[in-house]
C-alpha cells in the first residue's frame, strides 16, 4: 500500500482554501492548509490568475498525487455564482493542466463524509476535522472545508472516477 498525498480545494474567489494530507489505507495525517486571497480590487482576470498562482506554487511545493475540489452551491445573485464558477473552474484547471487527477464532492456529501449529516454547520465540520486531524493547524472555516474534501477524497477516491488532465 502506497501513500497517497492529496490536495483539497474549496473554491472561492475572495478566499479559496486549500489543504494538503497524506493517505495511508486508513490512516490519515496532516501536512499543511491555508487560505489564497487574491486582491478584492483587482480586476477579474487578475484575481483569477492569482489564485491560479497561487495554486501552481502549492502543487508545486507540496507535490500531491490527487486534487479534490467541492462542487459549489450558490444561493447568491447571478454575478456572485458566475464569479464563483470561475473561480471554481481554475481551481479544477490547474491541478489537471498539471498532470493530476481531479476528484470532484458535492458539499452534502464533503458534510456527510466527515460529521456523518449532509447539512452540518461550519463549527462541527471544522471539530471533526481537528479529530480526524489532531495535528492539523487551520485557521479559518475556508482551510477546515478544504482539509474536509481532501478527507472525503481519502473516504471516496477509490470508488470514483477521476478526470485526469492531459
Amino acid at each position: 500500500m502506497d501513500k497517497v498525498r492529496i490536495i483539497g480545494i474549496d473554491p472561492g474567489l475572495r478566499r479559496c482554501g486549500w489543504g494538503v494530507i497524506d493517505t495511508l489505507g486508513n490512516r490519515l495525517s496532516f501536512v499543511a492548509s491555508g487560505t489564497l486571497t487574491p486582491p478584492v480590487d483587482d480586476e477579474l482576470p487578475r484575481r483569477l490568475t492569482g489564485l491560479y498562482r497561487g495554486l501552481v506554487e502549492l502543487i508545486e511545493q507540496f507535490r500531491p498525487d490527487e486534487a479534490a475540489v467541492e462542487e459549489t452551491f450558490v444561493s447568491a445573485g447571478a454575478r456572485s455564482a458566475l464569479q464563483l464558477g470561475q473561480a471554481r473552474g481554475v481551481a479544477l484547471m490547474t491541478p489537471a493542466s498539471l498532470g493530476l487527477p481531479v476528484g470532484e464532492y458535492a458539499a452534502n456529501l464533503v458534510k456527510k463524509s466527515i460529521v456523518g449529516a449532509g447539512h452540518a454547520e461550519k463549527s462541527q465540520i471544522q471539530a471533526m476535522v481537528k479529530i480526524l486531524l489532531p495535528t492539523a493547524d487551520f485557521k479559518g472555516a475556508d482551510a477546515a472545508d478544504a482539509l474536509a474534501i481532501a478527507i472525503c477524497h481519502a473516504h471516496h477516491r477509490v470508488h470514483r472516477k477521476l478526470v485526469v488532465g492531459l
